[in-house]
């Protein structure tokens, strides 16, 4: 890439993406919509005028992390603590499904293999690409809708991040039988570790900002100090246990949330996230998106594929969410919710293909589920809301 090629990528995105996105709200769909289908349109599969490069995905990376953080940060603790033990629950059975119906999915069109043979374990690798759900999707549409802080927006969030944890230990469990030299246990501890870490530096850091928020009530201080906990703690996570950089920005704006200025903080960084790096973590997965060499068998697998991997999130999460006592639209809500696969898949995939437990064609399938639950989510989820009343504090406003 050229020295400043990148600006104009990035004018390219932002101008594109805030186009399709008001298109996207004329016809009454979340503006992520739009902002996905711009990349789409942008990049190799159509145009072809924006490609990808490690700057845009490191953008990318910051726009998903600042999502995260936000929601985290508008987060009701009282009601996350509430529905820890019921997502725990909905986050297990909606690994466990999505997991054994991907490999079902795969025998059932290729053939069904000896257990623990090599073929048998890439049909559980295509099943572990299936259990982890996208969860900033999920937040910036519900966010836009002004359900984020309700029962239910809480019980999809929490969920979700019990999801990808759950997700990546069973990634080390399939990659373990496969490499030995992967420990499967030590993720286990090291899970358990961030755990305590996170509870250990949320309360000294709690404490510490709760003193600045009293002396320096609503200085700008506030949300740099708190970007760069979350900066921290994003790359703590990745970095010294192994667990995804979201996750420890959404716990950086767990340990804020309670702060008499947390709303303060939220609306200085949703400027930056909505002007720039939120379109840009958008786009980036129509960017990604390449249809070049499909292939009649690959388009039979990948529509099996993607139907699998979104209706065993909706049966799995959706029906456990029913049997703990919420209404079947809730139900529905919560199923819908956790249907979109974004950068953990992505990351699961390429792990895979890494170490040989998955054919680089079937990257492509992983691409359409991402493009196809990113843009019907956000449309189910506010057809499901529609004519509800928003219990956030402070009703969505859609900036134009």
């Amino acid at each position: 890439m050229e020295s400043f090629e990148f600006l104009k990528d990035l004018a390219l995105i932002i101008v594109t993406a805030k186009v399709f996105g008001l298109i996207a709200n004329k016809l009454k769909a979340p503006q992520v919509v739009g902002e996905i289908i711009a990349g789409l349109i942008l990049g190799p599969s159509i145009l072809g005028w924006v490609g990808q490069s490690d700057f845009l995905s490191r953008m990318a990376e910051i726009g998903v992390i600042l999502i995260m953080f936000g929601a985290g940060l508008e987060t009701n603790m009282k009601d996350l603590l509430k529905t820890g033990p019921k997502a725990l629950l909905i986050a297990l059975v909606g690994v466990l499904v999505p997991l054994a119906g991907g490999a079902l999915t795969y025998m059932l069109i290729f053939g069904f293999s000896e257990w623990g043979s090599e073929e048998f374990m890439r049909a559980v690798f295509i099943g572990t690409i299936m259990t982890a759900t996208s969860v900033g999707i999920t937040v910036q549409t519900l966010k836009e809708l002004g359900h984020l802080k309700g029962r239910i927006g809480t019980l999809i969030l929490s969920s979700a991040i019990i999801d990808d944890i759950i997700g990546i230990i069973v990634l080390t469990f399939v990659i373990g039988f496969k490499n030995p030299e992967s420990k499967p246990l030590d993720v286990a501890l090291q899970t358990g570790l961030f755990i305590l870490f996170a509870l250990g530096v949320g309360i000294v850091c709690y404490y510490i900002f709760k003193f600045i928020d009293k002396r320096y009530p609503h200085k700008r201080r506030i949300p740099i100090l708190g970007l760069a906990l979350c900066m921290i703690m994003a790359y703590s996570a990745e970095k010294f246990f192994g667990i995804a950089d979201i996750t420890g920005a959404y716990v950086a704006g767990l340990i804020l949330c309670n702060l008499r200025d947390s709303d303060y903080i939220a609306e200085k960084m949703d400027v930056s996230s909505y002007m720039m790096f939120g379109p840009v973590f958008f786009a980036s997965i129509g960017l990604k998106t390449q249809f070049d060499g499909i292939t009649p068998a690959l388009l039979i697998f990948s529509a099996a594929f993607v139907f699998t991997a979104l209706i065993t999130k909706v049966i799995g999460c959706g029906l456990t969410a029913k049997l703990l006592g919420n209404s079947f639209k809730d139900s529905l809500k919560v199923g819908v919710g956790m249907m979109t696969r974004g950068e953990v898949a992505l990351i699961v995939s390429q792990k895979g293909l890494s170490v040989g437990m998955m054919d680089p064609a079937y990257f492509t399938s992983v691409i359409l589920l991402i493009i196809v639950s990113s843009v019907t989510t956000p449309i189910i989820l506010k057809i499901l809301y529609k004519g509800e009343d928003k219990p956030d504090a402070a009703p969505a406003v859609v900036q134009n």
